[in-house]
């Protein structure tokens, strides 16, 4: 089977419940019949241009031999090392098929300068610059973060006399800026499927090619993918789809927290491209779901949350519950291609179940229209509240730095949780050189006792961030901001990447706060030496 899901306990009688309803509303077929009514009258209009990815896999076939014959040409031409400029679901589901493949990819959603000077240079055992190629990724062709590393490649190629053209492959909307000014150009461009969201489109060209170059098998994955397509159109209680949906979008109350855990699956990387694809779908008009990925040993996962809803990634669902019994727990196991399709389903279903439009975005725009207000204003940064050990404080309410300690005003952060909140941190740092800062959200989830996400910066503005506006408003945000020496310049732009990641911290926090979301950022000044004193505060 391509796709296997094992329940217990109580999600077991939620499914069960909810399941009937579906059956009867014959949803899955009218997903796969592109049926656009599903979501009700107002989602109709943007639904009906956006049920592409039910096609997916039959549109994306053609696509294989020429993604397989452009590596081929690369690697003639000692071209070894694929790099990915994208953001949301145009890096994570590459980077998903990319790792469960075990080939490299290197991935640039950042604009931390000195990861995006990492990716540019290279080492010496991957290759450097000479055996480079960048895929350029982006579904509107104005993603800022996208654009600003084709700029920076495209002088770096020129620096070391590679022309451009040989060595950026721009993947995006037909008709969009970017296919227009690219094939102007006289790059290589692969269009996508149009009707496909950007979250939704891991299994077309945003997916396939920086995964292809690389040299995943993608023609297998297609496979894999389109075994799953029967189990999920029907309307039917064995429908891998419809019980997912149920499992995580059905009850009252509803639990609006899904812990995502990998425990022993052969897939890597799967719980961040359904984080994005979840939260950005469902986290709209005061509600959502709200995915949190674990470990085994996450303090939600060793007591989990009354709100929280664990679904276990595994290689067999039915024989790891044998052995394992986690009881209340969701288990799922199946091929890489099988998630994909049965994930979009379930996702577009308990849209559907909690009543909003899964397939727009109507709060990503917000973080932008600041972040472009602050680039063209350039104000005077403001002064922190204090600063203590290194570590700059600033805050949304005077009254969350009452006192002059890190930890203190950590507490005062919790202290704002609601019973059913969440914490948000947000790490707006170079994660090649601080890849340990990740290890906060552990100590954040503990010392607050409420489910905690994790998300570097500015990648989650493109995904969880639409939830953070949209959602409940019952999350407070932690900021983490790096101050570096190390600069970029962005050609042709009157900003540097610095200048752009600080304007998009600053202007998400101001978002935040304008929704009454409390803040805290704290920004260290020597980072290397203070995530330590970060760890400790957190504790």
């Amino acid at each position: 089977m391509s796709f296997e899901i094992h329940l217990t306990g109580h999600v077991k009688s939620v499914v069960r419940e909810t399941l009937p309803g579906l059956i009867a509303d014959l949803v899955a077929s009218g997903i796969t019949a592109g049926d656009a009514s599903l979501w009700g009258p107002d989602a109709e209009a943007e639904a009906s241009g956006r049920l592409g990815w039910v096609q997916a896999v039959s549109v994306s076939r053609p696509l294989v031999p020429e993604i397989e014959a452009l590596r081929a040409e690369l690697r003639a031409r000692g071209v070894t090392r694929i790099v990915l400029a994208g953001m949301g679901g145009s890096s994570l589901a590459p980077e998903v098929i990319a790792q469960t493949s075990g080939v490299p990819l290197v991935i640039l959603d950042s604009t931390a300068p000195s990861q995006v000077l990492a990716a540019i240079d290279g080492d010496a055992e991957a290759g450097g610059l000479q055996q480079t190629a960048l895929v350029v990724s982006s579904k509107s062709g104005s993603t800022v973060e996208t654009d600003s590393a084709k700029r920076a490649f495209e002088a770096a190629f020129g620096d070391i006399g590679i022309d451009p053209l040989e060595r950026i492959v721009v993947v995006t909307d037909p008709g969009s800026p970017l296919d227009r000014a690219a094939r102007a150009d006289g790059y290589r461009v692969f269009n996508a499927d149009p009707t496909v969201g950007g979250r939704y489109s891991a299994l077309t060209a945003f997916g396939l090619v920086p995964a292809g170059l690389a040299g995943a098998d993608i023609s297998e994955l297609l496979d894999e993918a389109e075994a799953s397509l029967l189990e999920v159109a029907i309307d039917s209680a064995d429908n891998p789809a419809l019980v997912l949906a149920a499992a995580i979008a059905g009850g009252e109350p509803r639990r609006d927290k899904l812990g995502l855990i990998t425990d022993g699956t052969h897939i890597v990387g799967l719980p961040d491209w359904i984080e994005q694809l979840v939260a950005e779908s469902t986290g709209k008009e005061g509600t959502g779901i709200l995915p949190v990925v674990l470990l085994p040993v996450s303090p939600e996962a060793e007591q989990t949350p009354p709100d929280m809803q664990i679904v276990r990634f595994v290689d067999e669902a039915n024989e790891f519950h044998f052995r394992e019994r986690h009881e209340g727990e969701v288990l799922v196991s199946g091929s890489l291609g099988a998630q994909f399709v049965v994930w979009e389903y379930a996702t577009a279903i308990a849209g559907r179940m909690l009543g909003i439009n899964p397939f727009d975005q109507p709060d990503v725009e917000s973080a932008k229209t600041a972040t472009r207000g602050l680039l063209e204003a350039r104000p005077e940064a403001t002064d922190p509240a204090f600063a203590v050990d290194g570590v700059e404080v600033r805050v949304s309410d005077p009254a969350l730095a009452a006192s002059g300690t890190v930890a203190d005003v950590l507490d005062a952060l919790w202290a704002r949780l609601p019973a059913n909140g969440y914490v948000s941190v947000q790490a707006y740092v170079d994660r090649l050189r601080l890849p340990q800062l990740h290890g906060l959200r552990e100590l954040v989830a503990a010392d607050s006792g409420r489910p905690t996400t994790f998300g570097w910066g500015p990648r989650f503005l493109h995904s969880t961030g639409q939830f953070h506006k949209g959602g409940p408003a019952v999350g407070v945000f932690l900021q983490i901001l790096e101050q570096t020496d190390v600069d970029l310049e962005i050609p042709g732009r009157p900003f540097t990447f610095g200048q752009l990641i600080q304007a998009q911290a600053a202007g998400d926090a101001d978002v935040l706060a304008a929704h009454g979301r409390p803040v805290v950022t704290l920004t260290l000044t020597d980072p290397q030496a203070e995530v330590l004193t970060l760890f400790e505060a957190a504790q």
